[in-house]
């Protein structure tokens, strides 16, 4: 049977994905023809709406492509929201205390005070699964990652990769610099928050995770604990394509 974007998180084996931005199904198509773990809808940085969000995660259940969804905030509707629509997990931005990080892995879980429970969803078959299978697909299926973004988050990593419940930390490099007052994601600071959060992840079911424009720095990330890397985005994929066909061309003239 193949393994779970969870399992394979909770082994901490190398993943590549990317961000989607744009809110449209056709991209998501397009995607799962190109060998990625995974993907992850940005709703916190981009215009997803609840009925764009809901058909792109439709095309990607349809695909058997894992896909992932950036909420805005961490509200407990937000993070309901994605899973019923189909999502196999969420990240949560700005996760910088313990109470914040204990609270998201309870809303994205099922039972006393955590998801809320309907048969009738995309992600539960529309009725057409029992609670027991859907109770457990929950469990082997959802992944909750907490996004580390101030260095508040970072000084509790060790705590936070000990929480049941929390698949996976994510540092997240630009809003990480910012806080410290520098404007390179490759500063030593930056860095040292990283290992520290790869350090954190290893004794327990849990993978490190962070932005990558490119995967020029693949390899020096994974030697800090980085597992699982989110490389650019459509956008920059997009971007990169045009601009060395346009090179290639300008070259000829």
């Amino acid at each position: 049977m193949k393994q779970s974007l969870r399992q394979r998180m909770q082994q901490q084996q190398l993943l590549a994905g990317t961000f989607l931005k744009t809110p449209a199904y056709e991209l998501v198509e397009v995607l799962a023809s190109a060998g990625l773990d995974f993907i992850c809808l940005d709703a916190e940085h981009a215009p997803f709406d609840r009925a764009r969000l809901d058909a792109c995660l439709a095309l990607a259940r349809a695909h058997n492509l894992p896909a992932l969804v950036r909420v805005a905030s961490g509200a407990r509707h937000e993070i309901l929201q994605a899973l019923d629509s189909g999502a196999t997990g969420v990240v949560v931005p700005h996760v910088d205390t313990l109470q914040k990080a204990r609270d998201i892995a309870t809303w994205g879980r099922f039972g006393h005070g955590g998801r809320g429970y309907a048969g009738s969803t995309r992600w539960a078959g529309f009725t057409t699964r029992k609670m027991p299978d859907l109770l457990n697909q929950s469990i082997d299926e959802t992944v909750v990652i907490a996004q580390i973004e101030e260095p508040e988050g970072v000084a509790l990593c060790e705590e936070m990769a000990a929480i049941d419940g929390i698949d996976g930390l994510f540092v997240g490099p630009a809003d990480l610099a910012v806080c410290l007052g520098v404007s390179d994601l490759n500063h030593p600071e930056v860095l040292q928050a990283m290992q520290r959060v790869g350090s954190a992840v290893n004794n327990n079911q849990c993978c490190c995770m962070t932005f990558v424009p490119d995967t020029g720095k693949v390899d020096d990330l994974r030697k800090l604990g980085v597992s699982m890397f989110y490389i650019s985005s459509e956008h920059g994929f997009m971007l990169q394509g045009a601009r060395k066909a346009a090179g290639e061309i300008s070259d000829k003239r």
